[in-house]
């Protein structure tokens, strides 16, 4: 095993270029662990779903609303617990860049539907109490700098107030939840405030999607078929899918987002790859006579071989703990500044553990093809300052 002062020795022959090699891994590896990140929080949200809940949309699109009605003929289906409407508002705070999602519900059976929206008893009980209000994620309301009591404007994009002015709404609680397919950047407020508002202007809103759960142990595909056969004769045909697949919709409109992820950290591993074999190789060029010497006075070729291969493992895994460590540090400013787009972002200790896994293989291959030219190089070779 070669020693810790001979390693070190040799590096910093050339310190600046160590360190930039160094800098330049630590990058590398933050850049893995960040892009690695983006597939598993995509990820996380189909992986989190309940295997109980399904979504029932327009078979024509997302954005075509389905009659109120149908929300009954879904309660009547065998092995259908409860539904609940979900209705896109698509307004705005203040201004357009101030735009989250908001989602007019049936406040009634929300908290039972999803059960990782927490939220304080005596904020639920005025949440139900009182029509105008809402409940919005503690992200936003961290985003905004709002509290409970407080009133909340909104200018209704998609849905404008029928007297042209903001819609109010009054901050009844701030719900957390640790699932990763429940967004703590929205905000609920009742479909009974939306419906009887719009009315009044004579506008019967429709429903953007119905969440259903089922009962506990029923066929989900066999209950998928009839929900679908229900409405086959209707003015607007239904799909029906189960929490997973629709989560994984929102995912595929991102595009191919794993491979494009995967090409970019492969160029990324790859470039490195080639800067670290290229500084190793330089530096067993400077080397060339010292192992000559070493190996006249009785250093084996294996010896060589560990010299050079422990160099390179030193440069990769300072470099690659700095990336490492960076990461780390940086996990909770950027999924602040991503919620928007990634909400729930984070790196899975699986993802740290794949990152260390790179940097050593990066050390190896990085130190092999020097480490054994400097095994094969002989002795005389060595000394007359030729690898």
């Amino acid at each position: 095993m070669a020693s810790f002062q001979l390693v070190w020795r040799n590096l910093m022959r050339r310190p600046l270029r160590s360190l930039l090699t160094i800098l330049s891994l630590a990058v590398a590896i933050f850049l893995i662990c960040g892009l690695r990140s983006l597939i598993t929080t995509l990820n996380a949200g189909v992986a989190a779903a309940d295997n109980r809940r399904m979504a029932v949309m327009s078979k024509t699109g997302l954005f075509v609303e389905l009659p109120i009605k149908y929300q009954a003929t879904l309660d009547r289906l065998p092995g259908v617990e409860m539904t609940t409407k979900f209705q896109w508002f698509g307004g705005y705070y203040r201004s357009q860049k101030n735009f989250f999602a908001q989602f007019a519900i049936d406040p009634a059976n929300l908290f039972e539907m999803y059960p990782e929206c927490k939220v304080s008893a005596e904020e639920q009980a005025a949440f139900l109490g009182d029509r105008t209000s809402c409940i919005i994620g503690d992200v936003l309301a961290s985003d905004f700098g709002w509290k409970v009591g407080d009133n909340v404007p909104l200018i209704g994009a998609l849905h404008p107030h029928p007297d042209n002015k903001a819609w109010e709404f009054r901050v009844a609680g701030i719900y957390h939840s640790s699932a990763p397919n429940f967004d703590n950047r929205t905000m609920f407020f009742h479909w009974d405030y939306f419906e009887k508002t719009l009315e009044a202007n004579g506008v019967t809103p429709g429903v953007g999607v119905f969440s259903m759960r089922v009962a506990q142990g029923s066929d989900v595909a066999a209950i998928k078929l009839a929900v679908e056969q229900a409405f086959e004769d209707s003015e607007q045909r239904v799909a029906c899918e189960t929490e997973a697949d629709f989560q994984r919709q929102f995912v595929t409109m991102f595009g191919n987002i794993p491979l494009f992820v995967g090409w970019i950290g492969g160029g990324v591993v790859l470039a490195i790859l080639l800067a670290s074999i290229n500084t190793m190789l330089m530096s067993m060029r400077e080397q060339t006579v010292e192992i000559g010497i070493q190996k006249a006075l009785g250093f084996t070729d294996g010896a060589m071989f560990g010299l050079l291969i422990a160099q390179a493992l030193f440069l990769c895994l300072v470099g690659g703990g700095l990336g490492i460590a960076v990461a780390a540090l940086t996990q909770a400013p950027i999924a602040t500044w991503m919620a928007a787009t990634f909400p729930g972002y984070a790196i899975t200790n699986g993802t740290f553990a794949f990152a260390a896994l790179v940097t050593l293989l990066l050390g190896l291959a990085a130190g092999a093809v020097p480490a054994w030219r400097a095994r094969n190089l002989r002795c005389v070779e060595a000394l007359r300052g030729m690898d």
